[in-house]
Parts: structure tokens; C-alpha cells; sequence
């Protein structure tokens, strides 16, 4: 996922959010409609959402130290994880009690034509943010559905984008519904269901967010069909004959290690096999540009071993319980 397609996406997404926020309150100080406050509140933590976004890509890009050996890739996952923070705590939270509040306490809407107005001026302006989100992710999300894109994407902006944008759209409709309720029963009650349903949203895109970016920081590998690229550009059939087992892991959306054991002719000498390697290298890089990091161990594997299949205690993390032994 590049760089540049994110940065985009994140910059049409905070212009949207911060004109949206002003419009918001300011229908909320003439209408006193508590839909308005949370979806006001809402668009400030988004805007707050999509500053630290860039601030993680930012901090990204700092160069390697000896503290840090493979750099800072990863700063862009606990950013991202963030956002999933302020938008449940923030966002979420406030939103349900502000709509236990208005549901407790209700009261008539006054000057209806201003959060209407607001209402529709935001959709508007959300949904050219959110079609700016789907244009720069279709440029990489190939044949994946957006659910397999959310939870495979390793550069976490897009997906983040893209799940606001969709739940600012239908948390404005949520607004829309519970101010048209409102006017139409003359019960300020359904303004505060308006806002309860929005609460709720939040929170669930939230722990979404939560969930996939604490996989990116826990570590996640390369994806099958990157690590199958990889494998297949190690083998050269003639020094290198084989994959014993390969791990990879994505130390930032951009960059990822890859550590492998990989087979030699049994009569291959020091030279030959200090060749093979870095011909190994050489092919990955080629084939995967953003495997930056390559460690590879030669070995021998006779054919009796290769038949015998993989050896989990020879591989990292040691051996897999068996299943009568895992509890």
C-alpha cells in the first residue's frame, strides 16, 4: 500500500472532518439537538484521529538507531491503534451519555432547519471523503473483498479511513433519523436514541480498529500469497535446492524481515554456497521489494529428511504440542 495513497486519503478525511465539526456545533448551539453535540464531538476525535495518523507516518520514517536496529515501521500500528482508543473513549462513550441524557431529559428541538441543514452538508461531504478512502484503496486491494482488505492491509491508514468514513456516513443518517423522529412525534426522546444508536456504532467500528491494528503490533507475517512469492524466489534448483522453513514479519507496512533455513547441495563448497546466498537474496528483493531484512541459514537436507516433512521443533517458537497434550 503506498505511502502517498494514505496520505491523501488521511489529508481529504481531516479537511471533511474539521468543516464538518464547525457546521456541527454550531447547529447544536441554535437547535440544543444532543444528535448534533455527539456527532460534533465525533467529528473532532476523527480530526483528531487523522492528525495522529499523519503523525505516526511522520514518526515512521525516522531512520534506523542502534536502539532501534530495524527502525521505526511500527510507530504507524501504535498510532493507528490509538485512533481506536480516542474514537471508543471519546467518540463512543460520549455519544451514549449524552443519549442517556437527552433520553432522560428530553426537550423540543428549536430552529430544526439548522441541524437538517447540517446533517446533509455533512453526508455530502463525508461521502466524497469516503469515496476519495475506496479509490486509493482499490488501487490495492486487488481481488479482496473490504472485509479481507480491512483485516489483511498491513498499512493500517486506509483501513482506518475507511472505517470512519463508513461510520460517520451511517452515524449521520442515525442523526438524520432521530431529528426527523424528534420533529416529527414532537418527542425530543428519539433525538437521544439518535444519539445512543450513534454511541454504539462507534464503539463496535472501535474495537474493530482495536483488533486488527493489536495483530499488526503483536507482530503479523507477509501474506500467504507474499509468502508462497518469496519461497518459490529462494529455490534456484541448483545450489539451493529446497525451503526447509521460513518465517517472515512485518516490522512496518513497508518493510519486512524474512528469516530462513534453506537447503544446499550436500557437496556445495563454502564459496558456492556463500553465492547461493546472496543470488537468494538478490531473487527476493527482486521479486518482493519490500523484504528489506533477509537472514538465511544454508543446511543440509537429504531427500530422506524431505520426505520425512517439516520438523516443528527445528523451526522458530520450538515444537507444537501435540493435540491430546494442548489444554
Amino acid at each position: 500500500m503506498s505511502a502517498s495513497g494514505g496520505t491523501k486519503a488521511i489529508v481529504a478525511a481531516l479537511s471533511a472532518n474539521l468543516a464538518i465539526a464547525v457546521s456541527k456545533f454550531v447547529a447544536f448551539a441554535f437547535s440544543g439537538s444532543s444528535s448534533m453535540l455527539a456527532e460534533g464531538v465525533h467529528s473532532v476525535a476523527d480530526s483528531g484521529n487523522q492528525a495522529l495518523l499523519l503523525l505516526g507516518k511522520k514518526r515512521s520514517e525516522r531512520a534506523a538507531t542502534p536502539q532501534h536496529p530495524f527502525g521505526y515501521g511500527r510507530e504507524r500500528f501504535l498510532y493507528a491503534f490509538l485512533v481506536s482508543i480516542v474514537l471508543f473513549s471519546v467518540g463512543g462513550m460520549f455519544a451514549l451519555y449524552e443519549g442517556y441524557e437527552k433520553i432522560k431529559h428530553p426537550h423540543e428541538l428549536e430552529h430544526w432547519y439548522w441541524p437538517v441543514g447540517v446533517l446533509v452538508f455533512a453526508i455530502i461531504a463525508e461521502g466524497m471523503s469516503f469515496r476519495t478512502a475506496v479509490k486509493e484503496s482499490n488501487t490495492t486491494r486487488g481481488t479482496m473483498s473490504w472485509v479481507e482488505y480491512i483485516r489483511r492491509a498491513k498499512a493500517p491508514e486506509l483501513p482506518v479511513v475507511l472505517l470512519e468514513d463508513f461510520g460517520a456516513l451511517i452515524g449521520l443518517v442515525l442523526a438524520l433519523g432521530g431529528v426527523a423522529l424528534s420533529l416529527a412525534t414532537g418527542d425530543g426522546v428519539w433525538d437521544g436514541v439518535g444519539t445512543l444508536c450513534i454511541g454504539v456504532l462507534l464503539i463496535l467500528i472501535a474495537l474493530v480498529l482495536a483488533a486488527e491494528t493489536k495483530s499488526l503490533l503483536v507482530g503479523e507475517a507477509a501474506n500467504p500469497q507474499i509468502e508462497e512469492t518469496i519461497s518459490a524466489s529462494l529455490v534456484d534448483g541448483t545450489l539451493v535446492t529446497g525451503v526447509i522453513h521460513m518465517r517472515t514479519l512485518h516490522l512496518g507496512p513497508e518493510e519486512l524481515l524474512v528469516a530462513a533455513k534453506i537447503a544446499v547441495r550436500p557437496d556445495a563448497t563454502g564459496t558456492e554456497i556463500t553465492e547461493a546466498i546472496d543470488g537468494a537474496e538478490s531473487r527476493v528483493r527482486e521479486a518482493v521489494p519490500i523484504a528489506r531484512v533477509i537472514y538465511l541459514e544454508p543446511d543440509i537436507f537429504t531427500e530422506a529428511e524431505a520426505a520425512a516433512g517439516p520438523h516443528p521443533e527445528a523451526t522458530p517458537g520450538g515444537p507444537v504440542p501435540h493435540p491430546a497434550e494442548d489444554h
